[in-house]
């Protein structure tokens, strides 16, 4: 006898609450880092992406997660000709072209793609499942290749390898044999040097700076020693928002980007830093668990890359914070600033959501 249950007993509240959290921890750290520079801007676009990422949100919980099933390839290439646009009209910060302005607000199409591919990879995957070959793997590969080569011109090592991580995950997790779990290891492992001398000098400079900090600790190892000092600042309980000596002086660069962790450690100490490290890992756990309940298997291969793609991101992030993975630009989701990374990863969630909904028999 099958139950039926009402929607708020059928939606898993964790997958709102925890990034809810999360996002609240970055919107105060940004303010207090923004306010005394004349930068409050910042807060307030974060704030208006918060409410689309919302609506978003709310609009894919309730919408059918399967219809994306049909839509993976035209995302795909909706995702491939944005990154070939922003490299013509995009407009270049820092040295890179990730962003196309639209006059009242920006867009960074690279954010989009690491979504837009882990459907069309888990849609490509879920129909071949106990029946992969090696040509299956090499035509992902190469529609991997194509938006990552376009996000490396921009250049943009960071999402590169996020783009690379969800693809992989996505593979292991399409039940692959050994031997083909063996051939795509190795050619990994074979792709490695081609990697490292398609790397520009700044690039390899940061890995070089990653292996001893301490050569060029007021160079090009600036921003990792200035991290790790704010880190350090924040002791055990904190110094409380605004009052953290390293970012409110501007010691710490991009502090309310790359180095966000850092500003949270100076203000809430390592128990609140602990904490913020324990927030995720609850809701990868969470999305786990949407993955073992789904129905179908593009829905578990969806909620398996989104897992992975989050879990890296904020082990590399918070890493990259303590100068222990090099400086590669990577966010850390839900809580650095970017407005466009946070409608994206509450888009996620709302199709999480509707997979961990659609496994029930609801009633409205």
């Amino acid at each position: 006898m099958k139950i039926k249950l009402s929607l708020p007993k059928t939606i898993d509240w964790m997958l709102y609450l925890v990034p809810i959290l999360l996002v609240a921890a970055g919107l105060a750290v940004i303010y207090s880092l923004t306010y005394y520079n004349g930068k409050i801007s910042l807060f307030y676009n974060q704030l208006l992406s918060l409410c689309l990422g919302l609506g978003l949100m709310i609009f894919f919980t309730l919408w059918d997660y399967r219809n994306l099933k049909g839509l993976s390839f035209w995302l795909y290439l909706l995702g491939v000709i944005s990154l070939v646009v922003v490299l013509f009209f995009g407009k270049k910060v820092f040295g890179a072209t990730r962003w196309i302005d639209l006059g009242f607000t920006q867009i960074q199409p690279s954010e989009i793609m690491k979504v837009f591919l882990v459907i069309f990879s888990a849609s490509y995957m879920s129909e071949r499942i106990g029946n992969i070959k090696f040509r299956h793997i090499i035509f992902l590969g190469i529609m991997t290749l194509i938006p990552v080569i376009l996000v490396l011109k921009q250049p943009d090592l960071g999402t590169v390898s996020v783009l690379l991580v969800g693809v992989i995950i996505v593979v292991l997790a399409s039940k692959l044999s050994k031997a083909q779990i063996f051939a795509l290891v190795g050619i990994l492992l074979l792709t490695l040097p081609i990697v490292w001398f398609s790397l520009k000098d700044y690039q390899k400079t940061r890995v070089f700076t990653f292996l001893n900090p301490e050569a060029d600790s007021y160079g090009s190892g600036y921003n990792v020693y200035q991290s790790t000092i704010t880190i350090g600042s924040g002791g055990l309980l904190g110094r409380g928002l605004g009052h953290g000596p390293q970012s409110q002086l501007n010691f710490l660069p991009v502090a309310h980007t790359d180095f966000i962790f850092a500003g949270v450690a100076e203000a809430s100490g390592f128990v609140g830093s602990m904490i913020l490290i324990l927030l995720y890992f609850v809701l990868i756990i969470r999305i786990v668990g949407v993955a073992k309940i789904s129905k179908d298997n593009f829905g578990t291969l969806l909620a398996i890359g989104f897992a992975g793609i989050l879990m890296f991101q904020m082990t590399v992030n918070i890493a990259m914070n303590l100068g222990l993975a090099p400086v590669t630009g990577i966010p850390l989701p839900f809580v650095s600033h970017g407005g466009t990374a946070l409608i994206i990863n509450f888009m996620t969630l709302g199709i999480l959501q509707s997979i961990y909904l659609r496994h029930k028999k609801i009633t409205f």
